[in-house]
């Protein structure tokens, strides 16, 4: 099928930020008093909002985060990917295509736009995306697994839900573009083919990808 929407997702997708931020969720946690191993925030917070850290902290102990846990959080990160940040592997030549070919195509992350910018400037991958073609779960205030963000992003596109394809890498990505209606590619270069389910394809690498596309 040739869509008229791509929405890639952000965060293991374009930019290898995954790696990074989890390391760096997992220690804020644990020096905070919530022990959490890296494995632990890949598998509860990978693709989340913030508001998904809070509330199952939380849910879990009864105590709220700190009131500046979110900036605190996002200065480490921020520092980090200035000195660590690569895109993913084969990501600007997926880019490249789809701009020849003149296929549209935005980013919905569950980052916020600060964070996505920082990553874009970081990595050059800031030439493909102008305002118009950044979405943040900041726009409308539900993370994934809910289908608002990719349901604003297509709208946004002016393009309807089912001729858009979504690439996601996380669970509760994939939840969300199925739960909006949209066909997904679950990119497994992290997770796991299993963890994935109800993706409409899977891949492994950008050049595969690529095929899927065209």
């Amino acid at each position: 099928m040739r869509y008229d929407l791509v929405i890639f997702d952000n965060d293991g997708v374009l930019v290898d930020s995954e790696p990074i931020s989890n390391r760096l969720l997992a220690a804020y946690l644990t020096e905070l008093g919530h022990p959490t191993s890296y494995e632990d925030s890949l598998r509860d917070y990978m693709g989340a909002a913030m508001h998904r850290v809070h509330d199952l902290v939380e849910k879990r102990t009864g105590q709220r985060l700190p009131e500046d846990f979110d900036d605190v959080f996002h200065a480490r990160v921020f520092a980090a990917f200035e000195r660590e940040l690569k895109p993913v592997a084969g990501a600007t030549d997926v880019l490249e295509e789809l701009a020849a070919d003149g296929m549209s195509y935005c980013v919905a992350s569950s980052g916020s736009h600060a964070r996505i910018r920082v990553g874009h400037r970081t990595t050059g991958l800031d030439r493909w995306f102008g305002e118009e073609r950044i979405f943040s779960s900041e726009d409308v205030g539900r993370g994934k697994p809910a289908p608002d963000l990719f349901l604003y992003a297509a709208e946004r596109m002016g393009v309807a839900p089912e001729r858009c394809v979504v690439v996601e890498d996380s669970p509760l990505g994939v939840q969300a573009a199925v739960a909006a209606g949209m066909d997904v590619y679950g990119f497994t270069a992290m997770t796991p083919a299993e963890r994935l389910v109800g993706a409409t394809q899977l891949f492994s690498s950008m050049g595969e990808l690529s095929g899927l596309l065209h």
